[in-house]
């Protein structure tokens, strides 16, 4: 059972380069005659888009926090099962993940621990600046500190000058570090970056693609791209993941999914798992479009509706369909950004009255894994579920009366907490959580839209209807 061979773009810490470098590569690799699978360490729905425009496929993710260590490997099989090579990108430093004392070896959730559990060499990325011979040091390091870890070769970022490049690689040499390539500062390459890291790719538009362009076109001069390719293995002996259910449900049913510049933050698996559940997805946009004919169910994934609030509230036509939808008591799943678009409005702009009460943007940053316990049934999930999920918002949400809460969990600070909201067929809640671990939500979700589709529309009446956005009540 052999399994594409594949690199992981490492680094010593955040900002040394490595999306600039992990996504030129996929591009070079590309252009050299490659078909490469491209993947992200973590629940980063962002570089995933910068991921697919320079290979050409989806941006998949492998976090073994939200989905256990034993999906990563069948994850990675099914992700790149068309392709000849992978590149892996990193998150954070190389050791960095989730705090976790009783976790034994590499912090759970680390590109360590990913690269370990696929098998798979490192290759580190390093900034340059300010460094000379005590790279071999940092170098040294890195590639001894874990000895079941393979650091097979450096790609130098941010060079200052020939000089410096001679200093760099002699210092390299002397650890018995491999020089991939060497990147000088003049030429580095910056994506426009907000409070949540990186402008989307989706977003960007023609920009990105300029940009992942010139990514590629960065790597390719200053990397050796066939020396990189030359190192790629992995050691995952187990089947690829198949978008399967233990019983699809009979009947079908139309499950519309929100796409386009406002919700981009989702992950494939879940649209596959729809569809296997017997579902057929049609994505649209709610800042241009409405929804999907003969829609039985919603999913409204994460994204930066507070980057659009006038386009969302413009349409008001997708938002008087999603509130009829709701009314009738349809399954609407909503994560994040979908919760906030749910809402009478946000930062003052009508959205889609689902929700009673208000959103607004902060300065705060909410950020961080957890462990939650979904608090009634509904839609998604029975009461009493259990999944690992993350939050990534810098929005907060203010109900009118008292919703069923949809998870209970403890944040950053250990409090316990409560998210979003279940009412009627609503399921919203800034919790993201992966489906690939959770298939039976898929099926339960499906089931519900057609149940509820065969139900007299008077018959159960949401616990939300007569609620409309207030130029519409």
């Amino acid at each position: 059972m052999v399994s594409t061979p594949g690199v992981v773009i490492a680094a010593p810490s955040s900002g040394s380069g490595k999306t600039t470098v992990a996504t030129g590569l996929m591009g070079a690799l590309r252009q050299a005659g490659h078909v490469v699978a491209p993947f992200k360490v973590g629940p980063d729905f962002i570089d995933p888009g910068y991921h697919a425009l320079a290979a050409g496929s989806p941006g998949r993710n492998l976090d073994p926090v939200l989905v256990g260590d034993d999906l990563i490997g069948p994850l990675y099989r099914h992700g790149s099962a068309a392709a000849d090579l992978a590149v892996v990108e990193g998150v954070m430093g190389l050791f960095d993940g989730r705090i976790d004392p009783q976790f034994n070896g590499p912090a759970r959730g680390s590109t360590a621990h990913v690269a370990g559990l696929l098998g798979m060499p490192v290759v580190l990325v390093v900034d340059a600046r300010g460094q000379s011979q005590s790279i071999g040091a940092l170098l040294h390091g890195f590639s001894t500190f874990d000895q079941s870890l393979r650091v097979s070769g450096v790609i130098l970022n941010r060079v200052g000058s020939t000089r410096h490049e001679q200093v760099l690689r002699q210092a390299c040499e002397q650890v018995g570090m491999t020089v991939l390539g060497a990147i000088p500062r003049a030429d580095e390459l910056s994506v426009p970056s907000r409070h949540l890291g990186l402008v989307t790719a989706v977003e960007h538009g023609q920009r990105a693609v300029e940009a992942v362009t010139a990514m590629a076109a960065l790597v390719a001069r200053h990397v050796d791209v066939a020396a990189v390719a030359a190192l790629a293995a992995s050691r995952v002996e187990v089947p690829a993941w198949t978008p399967q259910v233990a019983e699809p449900v009979a009947g079908g049913a139309t499950v519309a999914l929100a796409a386009g510049r406002a919700f981009t933050f989702g992950y494939p698996e879940h649209a596959e798992l729809l569809a296997a559940a017997g579902a057929e997805v049609v994505a649209f946009d709610p800042l241009t479009g409405t929804l999907p004919d003969g829609t039985d169910a919603l999913v409204i994934p994460g994204g930066f509706p507070e980057q659009f609030t006038v386009e969302l509230s413009a349409n008001e036509v997708v938002r008087r369909q999603i509130g009829d939808l709701a009314d009738r008591g349809a399954p609407v799943h909503a994560e994040c950004a979908g919760l906030t678009y749910l809402m009478d409005d946000l930062d003052g702009h009508p959205m889609c009255g689902v929700l009673p009460g208000s959103a607004h943007f902060t300065e705060r940053l909410t950020l961080g894994y957890r462990d939650a316990v979904a608090l009634a049934d509904s839609a998604v999930h029975p009461a009493g579920a259990r999944v690992a999920g993350h939050e990534f918002h810098r929005t907060a949400v203010t109900f009118v009366g008292a919703p069923e809460s949809a998870w209970g969990f403890r944040n950053g600070a250990g409090a316990a907490v409560t998210d979003g909201a279940i009412s009627g067929g609503v399921h919203a809640a800034y919790l993201h959580a992966h489906a690939a671990a959770h298939p039976s939500a898929a099926t339960r979700f499906v089931a519900a839209a057609v149940a509820r589709r065969a139900e007299p529309s008077s018959t159960a009446p949401s616990k939300l209807a007569g609620w409309r956005p207030p130029e519409t009540r």
